[in-house]
């Protein structure tokens, strides 16, 4: 497995940083190091898997070799922006700050907290989970941009042949995305499928892996660093009269995290239009503390943690096979057009570190590493993230087939060898990745 080198650790820095503050349009000088800096500037980037897509991008896009036009798009996108997945989230801090009230001790601030909860349970109550509004949008500006990028993929009778799991959020992001398609191009060639059948490459969730992501070292790794960011006296003082009660009777680590993820939750709602005071509660060292915890938790599930085996993002090698299989299909017939998959950010993140997109294959048993390194969960997989592979050739007798990666339409690196980046050789790709995931496969045997 490709190992990212300390002395190379500036050049991605800075690499993603860009990337970064193009993809959330931000506007922050290029020497800032912390997420600290992004979080002063947009909150957003700390909110995680409810961090929302960009509404308006605009990619700088390298024009390709000589001679090579787009002809093949393949995607694998996350469902657009939705409601929290259930209730407890919501419950936890409302149930904490009914009892206070019970005993008398809201301060007036802690009242309104409290209706605002109320207001947002009562508005997500059956639709836990829901695609929003929002999200649909979100999946029909990202096919537009992709039709005005690359509109040669999508002329005439090309095909577009459509995936998602059987998870309504995603039959509906994959419903928006097609029908915006379609009425750009109304002579694709459409199929959509959602099917148990593809969910082994889809959604697939390693028993194995996912028994093994909390050993004993992760575990006390995981624990320590929580440690090292507990407490909030400013929100105790906030919301309750009487915080020597409170802090007997409340856990300030639950109440704060819940409002913050709560706060959060709701910019991808109608609820963002409303005026809240959730997220007043919190200073930005407050936030950053709870960015910093979310983003440690996700690499331990979800990249190459040395502190459980750094084997997690192996859980969607079935993905990748049929990415190349896909691919393999088509590349020597006379057509063009898109394969587009709909799932989930379970799926996104491990396939971004299992491909080391952006040097995000970097292994470490140090979580207080993560920040420095630019290993940053959330710029991954916001609401409706995606990884785009955009294929190049002459025609179908070209054999030497290109292609560039996108994430989130922003051009990406990978560990591949060429001089033509941000294009890599599709020979070098499946060389490359089909001999890392058979030895992978040795290894279980």
């Amino acid at each position: 497995m490709l190992k990212i080198k300390m002395e190379g650790m500036t050049m991605q820095w800075h690499t993603r940083l860009v990337a970064a503050v193009t993809t959330l349009c931000l506007a922050l000088p290029a020497a800032a190091q912390s997420a600290l800096d992004f979080i002063r500037h947009d909150r957003n980037i700390s909110a995680s898997n409810y961090s929302t897509y960009p509404d308006n991008l605009t990619p700088q896009l390298t024009p390709p070799p000589a001679g090579k036009q787009p002809f093949y798009i393949s995607h694998y996108g996350r469902h657009g922006s939705r409601y929290m997945s259930n209730r407890k989230g919501y419950d936890i801090p409302y149930n904490m700050l009914c009892h206070a009230d019970s005993m008398h001790i809201l301060t007036p601030l802690g009242r309104q907290v409290k209706q605002e909860l109320y207001d947002i349970i009562a508005d997500s109550e059956g639709r836990w989970g829901d695609l929003t509004g929002y999200g649909k949008k979100q999946q029909r500006n990202i096919v537009e941009r992709m039709s005005r990028n690359y509109p040669e993929i999508f002329q005439g009778d090309a095909f577009l042949d459509a995936h998602s799991t059987i998870v309504t959020r995603c039959i509906l992001s994959m419903g928006s995305a097609v029908l915006k398609l379609k009425s750009l191009h109304p002579l694709l060639n459409v199929t959509m499928n959602s099917s148990y059948r593809d969910m082994f490459y889809m959604n697939h969730q390693d028993p194995l892996l996912r028994d093994s992501m909390m050993t004993p070292a992760a575990s006390a790794a995981w624990k320590a660093f929580k440690e090292k960011r507990h407490g909030n006296t400013r929100l105790m003082e906030l919301l309750f009269t009487d915080t020597a009660y409170a802090n007997r009777n409340i856990s300030v680590d639950d109440l704060s995290y819940y409002l913050i993820k709560t706060a959060f939750a709701q910019q991808n709602t109608h609820m963002r239009e409303r005026e809240s005071c959730l997220m007043e509660l919190f200073s930005d060292e407050d936030i950053h503390r709870f960015w910093q915890q979310e983003n440690a938790w996700w690499y331990i599930s979800y990249g190459h943690s040395l502190l459980n085996g750094g084997r997690q993002p192996y859980s969607q090698r079935y993905l990748v096979r049929q990415i190349i299989h896909d691919t393999d299909s088509i590349l020597h017939l006379d057509v063009h057009g898109a394969t587009l998959r709909f799932g989930h950010e379970t799926v996104l993140l491990p396939l971004v570190c299992l491909l080391g997109v952006n040097g995000y294959d970097y292994e470490t048993a140090d979580l207080e590493s993560l920040e420095s390194s630019g290993w940053w969960a959330g710029l991954i997989f916001p609401m409706a993230s995606n990884v785009q592979l955009v294929f190049y050739r002459s025609g179908p007798d070209d054999n030497d087939v290109l292609f560039k990666i996108l994430l989130n339409e922003q051009e990406a690196t990978l560990p591949l060898p060429g001089n033509i980046a941000p294009y890599y050789r599709w020979s070098d790709f499946r060389k490359y990745y089909l001999e890392k995931l058979d030895r992978y496969d040795a290894s279980r045997r």
